[in-house]
């Protein structure tokens, strides 16, 4: 049985927030003191690592769950389905909603729920649940979403990706630059026209990595105690993803039988895009290669890092040729990679 990617759709933000806009924010270092740079230096120093200049934030009427709905809408449009015929909505986030200016997460009910609701779906027996896996949420969804249909319990599945990452940062941590806003969705279906998911792979390491991303208070001393904002080891992230997702990438490549050579693109977790280009450099020396020109589309440079959202957003853009000299054709053999919160590493090999 064949289980294919029938229809794309993603949600990107009309809020632009450039890197000069934070120009003025009081950064601190996580024991509370000042920088010995000013912002200038380090917000240089932070484009030239991530490759960040700007990134996209939601308005304030819209939380992750109505950008998770406005994305899906666009996949099951492109699927050309009837939305009663779908039998699981898989969303894939961290926080649940966010209301600027409370920093608590909804999850009561399920985003899932609440996409099924606006999209205004009857069907009792389409059943919506969340997926908590870190960044590679939207990514194990799809993996989920094709066990499913393989065992006979779905045909068609809607896998979103979604978040709003700007309103869990603290303003007072150079690394709230990275984070951003946006929501990606597809649909999973059976034998369909064109489409193949080829072989997939997962794991979790949790002995003594569990906790390189985390929740922590602000680094402003006199800042409330109480409230909780998203943290990282961004060294030891860094480390942990160029030594582990090669060779995971490799595994789950090795299994699909399609050799590295006929692999047209590699659309990868946008976190930071230095350690994307180690990522995949090392990737392609397991196989004693060099890193083919032009395989590894790039959207973080004016998105940021939406974390569940980047994979779902950049493989639509790319579908939908609305990036710059990068496109995929019926026939292509892509991987879907991501790492992230957990700490969680996930593959999957797709011939378009």
């Amino acid at each position: 049985m064949n289980i294919g990617i029938t229809g794309t759709g993603s949600y990107i933000p009309p809020v632009i927030t450039k890197n000069e806009d934070f120009l003025e924010h009081h950064f601190l270092d996580i024991n509370g003191s000042h920088f010995e740079h000013e912002n200038q230096v380090i917000i240089e120093k932070f484009q030239a690592i991530t490759g960040i200049a700007e990134r996209r934030y939601a308005p304030p009427e819209l939380k992750t769950s109505d950008l998770g709905y406005l994305a899906s809408e666009k996949a099951i449009e492109e699927a050309g389905i009837d939305r009663e015929e779908i039998d699981y909505i898989i969303f894939a986030h961290n926080f649940g909603d966010l209301t600027p200016g409370k920093i608590q997460g909804d999850t009561l009910p399920s985003l899932a729920t609440r996409v099924k609701h606006l999209l205004q779906i009857r069907n009792p027996k389409c059943v919506a649940y969340d997926m908590i896996f870190g960044c590679p949420g939207w990514v194990e969804g799809v993996i989920q979403a094709s066990a499913f249909i393989k065992s006979g319990l779905a045909k068609k599945c809607l896998v979103i990706g979604g978040e709003t990452l700007s309103r869990i940062v603290d303003d007072h941590d150079r690394d709230s630059m990275i984070y951003s806003d946006g929501a990606g969705a597809a649909i999973l279906e059976a034998n369909p026209s064109s489409g193949e998911i080829l072989s997939h792979a997962s794991e979790t390491y949790a002995n003594g990595e569990a906790y390189y991303l985390y929740f922590d208070k602000t680094y402003k001393e006199e800042g409330c105690p109480d409230t909780r904002y998203i943290k990282m080891h961004g060294r030891k992230i860094y480390e942990f993803a160029c030594t582990q997702v090669p060779r995971a990438m490799k595994e789950c490549l090795d299994s699909s039988g399609v050799s590295i050579d006929d692999v047209k693109k590699i659309f990868i977790h946008q976190a930071n895009e230095k350690m994307d280009e180690a990522i995949i450099k090392r990737f392609y020396r397991l196989y004693g290669r060099q890193v083919p020109e032009d395989i590894m589309p790039m959207s973080i440079h004016k998105l940021g890092n939406s974390s569940v959202a980047t994979v779902p957003t950049l493989y639509n853009l790319v579908k939908n040729g609305q990036l710059d000299d990068h496109e995929v054709n019926p026939g292509d053999v892509v991987i879907f990679a991501s790492v992230g919160a957990g700490m969680n590493i996930n593959a999957v090999v797709y011939r378009v």
